[in-house]
C-alpha cells in the first residue's frame, strides 16, 4: 500500500518555489513511477489547442495527442472527473498506446480557470488502482495546481 501522505509531502517539498512547469511534471512523473509499484507509465498530457498532447512522462513513447472525449484521458477532461479504470479493454474507446496496459487512472488538472491537463498513469495489471489511490492522487494533482497553475 502506498503512503500517499508521504508522496505528497516529497511532491510539495521537490516542486516548492521552483518556477519550471516542465521541471516540475517532469519530476512529478518520476516521482510516481518510481515510488507506485507496478507501473508502465506515469505521466501527464496537457491541453493545447483543444487537443490533449504529450507532456513530462516516465515509461514506454505514448499517443501524442488525444482528442477531448476519446479514450480514458479524453473522456476524464470531457466529464471533469477522474477516471479509475478496473480493466481498460472494457473500456468503450480505449486507445492502446501500450498493449501492456490493462488498468488505468487519470486525474484532470485544472488552472487558470480551466482544466490544463491530465494525470495519466498505466498498469500492467488489471485492477491496480483503488479508491486510496484516486484520492492520494487527487491529492498529488491538487499540491500541482496550486504550485503551478496557482490553482
Amino acid at each position: 500500500m502506498t503512503d500517499y501522505e508521504l508522496l505528497n509531502q516529497q511532491l510539495a517539498a521537490l516542486i516548492h518555489g521552483v518556477p519550471h512547469r516542465i521541471a516540475n511534471l517532469s519530476n512529478a512523473a518520476a516521482l510516481l513511477y518510481h515510488t507506485l509499484p507496478h507501473l508502465n507509465w506515469a505521466g501527464f498530457y496537457l491541453m493545447e489547442n483543444g487537443f490533449l498532447v504529450l507532456g513530462p512522462f516516465q515509461g514506454k513513447p505514448a499517443c501524442m495527442e488525444i482528442q477531448i472525449g476519446h479514450g480514458v484521458c479524453g473522456t476524464a477532461v470531457a466529464d471533469n472527473r477522474t477516471q479509475l479504470v478496473y480493466d481498460v479493454h472494457q473500456f468503450p474507446g480505449h486507445i492502446a498506446c501500450d498493449s501492456a496496459s490493462n488498468s488505468e487512472i487519470v486525474v484532470p488538472i485544472h488552472g487558470e480557470g480551466r482544466i490544463v491537463g491530465v494525470l495519466d498513469i498505466d498498469s500492467p495489471c488489471v485492477g491496480r488502482f483503488t479508491k486510496e489511490d484516486r484520492a492520494g492522487l487527487e491529492k498529488f494533482v491538487r499540491i500541482l495546481e496550486a504550485e503551478i497553475w496557482c490553482g
